[in-house]
């Protein structure tokens, strides 16, 4: 029983390390990330503020209620003519694809688990390592599953990521309303979110 018990601890401890070592490399991805502007380096700051504070909830679940880090991908073909977007049923707009993290500190594995998730894509890849576009994101007060969630701030890491238009689609019937490609040019002109429509899809568009 002696030998069991230490066991389970030596697993926990692990898992505890791990978990701590992916925070730490968030960090450091946050730090090393060259904001393109003014947005970014003040959301940085933000962001880092955040991830450094410990007298408040965990900031990678959604328990923090106040501030709390998500993933986004911006899914473009091979040849970088188009973009996989979702019609949100909250939101009510096309908008890019991604999540919360509820726990994960790995932002580009919750950005591809997202991706799965919310398009039906199975082969999608990280065209780079590392995060495309970073901004803290305001969230208005919303009903969910019945329940009222209160306003609060998304801090967000967005990856670029590959997928094959070939590929078979389908909505996530909870989250949204259709999925499908659109040309690059096209996509200002189906988002009805003033702020990301000027701030965040612009940025991504000239990675294209």
């Amino acid at each position: 029983m002696t030998f069991e018990h230490d066991g389970e601890k030596g697993v926990a401890r692990d898992s505890v390390d791990a978990r701590a070592h992916e925070r730490q490399r968030l960090v450091a991805d946050v730090r090393h990330f060259s904001p393109t502007c003014e947005q970014e380096e003040k959301d940085q700051e933000l962001f880092l503020r955040w991830l450094e504070r410990s007298d408040c909830p965990d900031v990678s679940t959604r328990e923090n209620d106040v501030a709390h880090l998500t993933a986004s991908a911006w899914v473009v073909d091979a040849n970088r003519t188009r973009v996989l977007m979702a019609y949100h049923r909250i939101y009510d707009t096309w908008a890019w694809l991604g999540g919360h993290a509820d726990g994960d500190f790995d932002l580009a594995r919750v950005a591809l688990r997202e991706v799965g998730e919310e398009s039906g894509l199975a082969h999608a890849r990280l065209a780079v390592p590392s995060p495309v576009s970073l901004e803290t994101l305001c969230v208005n007060g919303h009903v969910k599953r019945g329940a009222y969630v209160c306003s609060h701030l998304h801090l967000n890491l967005t990856y670029l990521i590959e997928a094959d238009p070939v590929e078979p689609i389908r909505p996530k019937p909870d989250e949204n309303k259709a999925v499908r490609w659109f040309e690059k040019d096209e996509v200002l002109a189906n988002v009805a979110e003033p702020w990301m429509e000027r701030w965040v899809y612009p940025k991504l568009l000239r990675l294209m």
